[in-house]
């Protein structure tokens, strides 16, 4: 009988392209296996009460509907009872979307005669998703203020005039260290603070027609389908995370629900006009928010991204989006009532990537301030803003 045995050969090249495949299709297994883990221990619960804050039979127009944040709004006004009529030039990008709502292509569908209670404006080519060559930095504002304007035609020949949500984000403020911002501050001049700005005094303009604006500028959003977190998930549960840089630039974040729900809120809310901050009350540095997913993740977090290679490949785009940040605090929003579910980091990152669910949860009080004796709560934005020395109208500083 001849012996047998495993003997090893090799193929050269091909056999490294072999081995290197199978060690991918390994890894990606496993990784697989953490995320299915990490599924059944999701409790994301349902959305009907993320709309709480809205009268009964609200009519609401969402425009970049099939987005990470619209595909929310939708199915929450589905949930809580709401009628929710979507702009979409793409109808099949819309199949994704959670029914019953009123399917789009174009606002001139529109009669005068409806009657639209508010319209959610988020529509724009994605800021964050590739390097911001020319061709794109063109596409970024041209597709903001080209359905910004559509919108406030529209506004203009409704009859019934509703209020306008409309989207910017907290890179309005331009970079500014370590610096506390609030609605009340100034920006400064780059890319980002441009777009906003001129996305912002596009939706203005609907003021003329008598309608509410808000001017929402946004933070980092979190959620388990997209936005931020969806980008780090992948490397950070193969242990390949770590801080950007040196870690200390701010991240102003939100959790998604939370930013629908102040949506619904600053619908509701008639005294809620001009600049609202939609992010959490406790911003972090970056390290922080490492050191919190990680800790999420149970994963380590020890490969930081070196900030002059970033800037060497991206340039203006990773100094404004990954080496710069702004620590944004919600004002408007907490004076006028808002509570956070999620106001810290650990909680919200608990609640999104399925923690044990042993936190309690984190509901926000609203801010003091000492405009009068000592504990007072100030009444009205205008004695805030005097608090702060500078008006609600913006300057560039």
């Amino acid at each position: 009988m001849r012996p047998t045995a495993l003997v090893p050969a090799s193929y050269g090249l091909w056999s490294v392209i072999a081995t290197a495949a199978a060690c991918g299709v390994a890894l990606f297994g496993l990784r697989d296996l953490v995320a299915a883990a990490r599924v059944q221990r999701l409790s994301p619960g349902g959305a009907g009460d993320l709309m709480a804050a809205l009268a009964l039979r609200q009519t609401v127009l969402v425009t970049g509907a099939t987005g990470f944040i619209g595909r929310r709004i939708v199915e929450a006004l589905g949930a809580g009872g709401h009628r929710a009529i979507v702009s979409a030039r793409d109808p099949r990008k819309a199949a994704t979307l959670a029914p019953p709502f009123w399917l789009l292509t174009s606002l001139d569908q529109i009669p005068s005669d409806t009657r639209i209670d508010a319209i959610v404006n988020l529509a724009g080519e994605p800021i964050g998703n590739a390097l911001w060559t020319q061709a794109k930095r063109r596409r970024i504002l041209r597709s903001r203020l080209r359905m910004t304007r559509a919108v406030v035609r529209l506004i203009g020949r409704l009859e019934h005039k509703p209020v306008l949500i409309n989207g910017s984000a907290i890179g309005w403020y331009g970079l500014w260290g370590d610096e506390t911002l609030t609605e009340f501050d100034g920006g400064k001049a780059c890319f980002t603070h441009r777009v906003c700005e001129a996305w912002e005094r596009a939706a203005v303009r609907a003021e003329r027609c008598g309608a509410r604006v808000v001017r929402l500028r946004i933070g980092l959003v979190l959620g388990i389908e997209g936005g931020v977190l969806g980008r780090l998930l992948t490397p950070f549960e193969f242990g390949l995370g770590g801080r950007i840089g040196d870690g200390r630039q701010w991240m102003s974040w939100i959790e998604r629900d939370d930013l629908v729900r102040l949506i619904a809120h600053a619908i509701a809310t008639p005294s809620l006009t001009g600049p609202v901050n939609a992010t959490a009350p406790h911003p972090v540095t970056n390290a922080a928010f490492t050191q919190e997913l990680a800790r999420a993740l149970r994963r380590p977090a020890v490969l930081p991204m070196p900030a002059a290679l970033l800037h060497g490949v991206a340039g203006d785009f990773a100094d404004d989006l990954l080496l710069g940040g702004q620590r944004v605090l919600p004002d408007k929003a907490l004076l006028s009532g808002f509570a956070f579910r999620h106001s810290t980091l650990r909680h919200a990152l608990s609640a999104i990537l399925g923690g044990n669910g042993r936190h309690p949860a984190h509901r926000t009080r609203r801010r003091r301030y000492f405009g009068g004796g000592r504990g007072t709560s100030v009444p009205n934005m205008a004695l805030l803003a005097a608090r702060h020395r500078l008006s609600d109208k913006r300057f560039l500083r």
